[in-house]
């Protein structure tokens, strides 16, 4: 049996990347007021969406490198518009260290994310870019509704 590279791990990397500069400038358009507390259909704010997204992609990462199944923990006490980019853009250079430390033959090898998930490292990694853009796509729908535009889906860089 062949196998094929689709991505490298750096081309996978930066896919990722570039969908977090996507979230932050969506993050950016979010009037104070309505990132705490609007909402459409039940859905969470998109605040309470962000501080999802901080709270499983670095901790998760950490957890694969470190080899430590702790638990999702979501309370993370961020209360401004502020906060949240603070915290946003801290997270990415420790992403880019942890992502770094993980072997590329340990993408296969099970890991049971929070103590939860056990997946291939891969599946684990794919679900934290799948997250943020199903996110992502609620603050579009949020932003619209409130008669502001979204940044482009396309431009993530």
């Amino acid at each position: 049996m062949s196998t094929s590279v689709i991505l490298t791990k750096e081309e996978f990397l930066q896919h990722w990347l570039g969908h977090r500069t996507l979230t932050r400038r969506t993050l950016e358009k979010f009037p104070e007021n309505d990132l705490f507390t609007f909402s459409i259909g039940g859905m969470r704010p998109f605040s309470e969406l962000i501080m999802e997204l901080l709270s499983i992609a670095e901790p998760g990462l950490r957890g694969i490198v470190e080899k430590q199944e702790k638990p999702y923990d979501h309370a993370l006490g961020l209360t401004t518009k502020a906060d949240l980019l603070a915290r946003w853009d801290a997270d990415t250079p420790k992403i880019i260290e942890l992502y770094n430390q993980i072997p590329e033959e340990d993408f296969h090898k099970d890991y049971n994310l929070f103590g939860e998930y056990k997946f291939p490292i891969y599946s684990n990694l794919l679900y934290f870019v799948d997250n943020e853009i199903h996110h992502r796509a609620q603050g579009f729908v949020y932003l619209r509704a409130l008669g502001i535009e979204p940044p482009f889906f396309w431009e993530r860089y």
